[in-house]
């Protein structure tokens, strides 16, 4: 197994929750395990940022086997009052589309 995943010391543009919360727009069924890979982060960390957003109304989840399939709350509201009127909708949209720009770019 992989172990604790190298930390990045400096600051970054996405929170943690941010990244979190991509990850799953990009599969709703994923593992803590493959969020925590994807996004650098130690499970008991993803596991921390999931809760979070439960808690805050961001995002459910419902049980599917030994599985858990989540489901975004697309039109809540982000929390930063600079955010106003920003969902996470538009949050998600925004990091598809600089996503869909980075892969449709020649190399």
């Amino acid at each position: 197994m992989g172990g604790v995943p190298e930390g990045y010391g400096g600051w970054t543009f996405l929170t943690n929750h941010a990244r979190v919360l991509a990850s799953i727009a990009d599969d709703p069924g994923t593992r803590i395990r493959d969020i925590a890979a994807r996004c650098r982060l130690t499970e008991r960390a993803v596991q921390k940022i999931i809760s979070d957003l439960e808690q805050s109304g961001y995002l459910t989840h419902t049980r599917q086997g030994r599985s858990n399939l989540y489901r975004i709350e697309q039109g809540t509201i982000l929390r930063h009052p600079a955010d106003a009127g920003l969902t996470v909708a538009g949050l998600l949209a925004a990091l598809d589309q600089h996503e869909n720009s980075h892969q449709t770019r020649p190399a």
